[in-house]
């Protein structure tokens, strides 16, 4: 990573950790639909909120040791997630599955846009690492909505 100063690294940071939190938060609320999904498409439905979540799963431990090589610390506890996540708590276990599928489709757009904003961040730092980190994670949040936006149809 070049040497381009503290505050670009420390912004980029920031959002990494911001990542980590909003990766946390979706995958709780992904496996909380999993869990509670219902209906004429439960299966599906079930088996999808899974894939996802498995995948939203499989990102975090990246993500925190993207920070770690960077030499700062992650988050470091549930009261850090929650408080850098932009992923809002759904605790209603009766939502219908269409609005489960619309909630996620959403969530995960939200995701694919604070990743393509986190680019010019990486380029700033000059880290090549997450900035490649950033494009596979972005084309993964992406599949994710447009699974579930087709899923809506």
């Amino acid at each position: 990573m070049a040497d381009t100063g503290d505050n670009s690294k420390t912004a980029l940071v920031s959002e990494l950790n911001g990542l980590l939190a909003d990766h946390f938060a979706l995958f709780t609320k992904t496996k909380n639909f999993h869990w509670h999904v219902a209906g004429p498409r439960f299966r599906d439905l079930h088996l999808l909120f899974d894939e996802h979540a498995i995948e939203i799963r499989d990102q975090i431990d990246l993500i925190g040791e993207r920070v770690r090589k960077l030499g700062e610390n992650t988050l470091t506890s549930v009261g850090s997630i929650a408080q850098h996540t932009q992923v809002k708590d759904q605790d209603n276990a009766s939502l219908s599955a269409e609005d489960m599928v619309a909630e996620l489709r959403d969530d995960n757009a939200a995701m694919v846009k604070r990743l393509k904003g986190m680019k010019p961040l990486a380029e700033d730092a000059g880290d090549n690492a997450t900035d490649g980190l950033l494009d596979d994670w972005t084309d993964m949040a992406e599949q994710r909505v447009w699974f579930l936006t087709q899923t809506l149809k």
